[in-house]
């Protein structure tokens, strides 16, 4: 059997994948239904044995799979499609009540130990950041290298109105465990999510207008000078014309936590926390809300994917020359794009500040656009629910997953290797693996499947030549 050659006469491996691909969708319907089924029940037999209850969720997950996609419900208002309905429902429902039932869930072999609630909490703050970007990159095509100044826009407007860095101004407004003689101003957290969502927005368009007729690599290099700037600013702005507006290196801390005061708290029963640091369990209820932030974040970028709005970005990534002749405001349509990803960015940056009780200059080097870039490509571009996976898996890798993999090594082959010191060679290995393999993405929109599809068939220049 012979196998496509790449350049050096090495196997390629895209072209190889493509082959078994086609091969396996020539096959009748019926054989890969039973072929997809058999390996479903080998799974969960193998896994009953370790971890029963995690066999049960891949089961679930299976039988999800199971459900015509086509299968739909009417309603007055419009059809709602069952399997893209309940996957979504489940995977919410699984994350809620995670917090009751990690500490009884046994490590997976050679995985490690599931997430810690802390990193759980930081796993929501990059699926957020993850899914605003995916409105700059994947619905509207324009590659921004420079989203950590829109993380730490938000992240410097709570740490403002919630500490103690204005120590001449004495402003209290909903704020919780802040005595009312404390100096500085101190509002409501909850408050300061919406107003960091507006206040970075406002940024991004003004970060937005210079690149605005911009393309490609210029656009790159314009967005990655400006994710460049705003943190050297946050550096050194501890004396701004005599002025400390960020405390330079020292950052700001404490920053007030959030919480929802005893009126509510007695209100609700004790269910609404008075203040999260008073309570025993506070990373759970961190994790909860930033749950629900994912959850609104998610529900405003499919709506607005599906907007008028969203299809005219889809149509400026596509092909701008077309939109344009199609009569969409080029600029308009651009500058509303950072603004709706600058938001999301904004709102996530102002919540981990409030999680960490701090923010310093170092927290927003250009490494954290990278990084969250790589969530985009490897979940899919263009798919909320493809960049809300790669968010959550690079996340915990970066995290945690990488230091429990390596302590699992170890201690199963007695190596002493520092598994985390290799983290940009693994994630760059990672992005590698998935450009020659499944370049659209784990989970692709359909629009761009369509587009990896399309062109299978076209043959390198090389291998013509060749």
């Amino acid at each position: 059997m012979t196998y496509p050659k790449g350049m050096g006469g090495a196997p390629d491996l895209r072209a190889l994948w493509r082959k078994q691909r086609e091969r396996w969708h020539r096959l009748p319907d019926q054989t890969r239904r039973r072929v997809i089924l058999a390996i479903q029940v080998l799974v969960v037999v193998v896994l009953a044995p370790f971890w029963w209850g995690f066999a049960a969720l891949v089961a679930v997950f299976f039988a999800l799979y199971w459900i015509p996609q086509d299968l739909a419900i009417p309603t007055p208002w419009r059809k709602i499609r069952v399997r893209a309905t309940i996957t979504p429902l489940v995977a919410l429902t699984l994350a809620i009540v995670y917090p009751f039932v990690r500490g009884g869930i046994d490590s997976l072999p050679g995985v490690g130990p599931w997430p810690q609630m802390d990193t759980a909490v930081i796993m929501t703050v990059y699926a957020m950041m993850a899914v605003g970007l995916n409105i700059v990159v994947g619905y509207a095509g324009l590659l921004d290298l420079g989203y950590v100044a829109f993380y730490a826009v938000g992240a410097y407007t709570a740490a403002w109105f919630a500490s103690v860095q204005f120590a001449k101004q004495n402003v209290h407004f909903g704020s919780v465990g802040v005595g009312p003689t404390v100096p500085g101003i101190h509002i409501s957290i909850w408050i300061l999510l919406l107003l960091a969502g507006i206040v970075t927005a406002f940024i991004g368009v003004v970060i937005g207008l210079p690149t605005l007729r911009l393309r490609g690599d210029y656009l790159a290099i314009v967005t990655l000078g400006f994710g460049e700037i705003l943190p050297q600013v946050a550096r050194n702005g501890d004396s701004l014309g005599g002025f400390n507006l960020t405390n330079g290196p020292n950052g700001i801390t404490p920053i007030d936590p959030p919480g929802f005061g005893k009126t509510l708290h007695n209100a609700t029963g004790g269910f609404l926390p008075d203040n999260y640091l008073a309570i025993a369990n506070r990373n759970n209820a961190y994790f909860w809300t930033g749950l629900a932030l994912v959850v609104i974040t998610v529900f405003a970028s499919i709506r607005l994917r599906d907007s008028r709005l969203g299809r005219a970005w889809i149509a400026i990534r596509e092909d701008e020359v077309a939109a344009a002749a199609m009569g969409i405001p080029l600029m308009r349509t651009k500058t509303w794009a950072y603004a709706s990803g600058a938001f999301f960015g904004g709102v996530a940056g102002a919540f981990f500040a409030s999680f960490k009780s701090s923010t310093f200059p170092n927290d927003f080097s250009f490494n954290i656009s990278a990084f969250i870039l790589s969530m985009v490509i490897l979940g899919g571009m263009g798919n909320v629910w493809g960049v809300i996976v790669g968010g959550a898996v690079l996340a915990y890798l970066n995290q945690e997953g990488l230091a429990n993999i390596g302590a699992k090594l170890n201690s199963n082959f007695g190596w002493h290797l520092d598994v985390p010191l290799y983290a940009p060679g693994i994630f760059g290995a990672i992005l590698v693996i998935m450009m020659l393999v499944r370049p659209a993405g784990l989970l692709p929109s359909a629009r761009r499947r369509a587009e990896f599809e399309e062109g299978v068939h076209d043959q390198p220049l090389y291998d013509a030549a060749a």
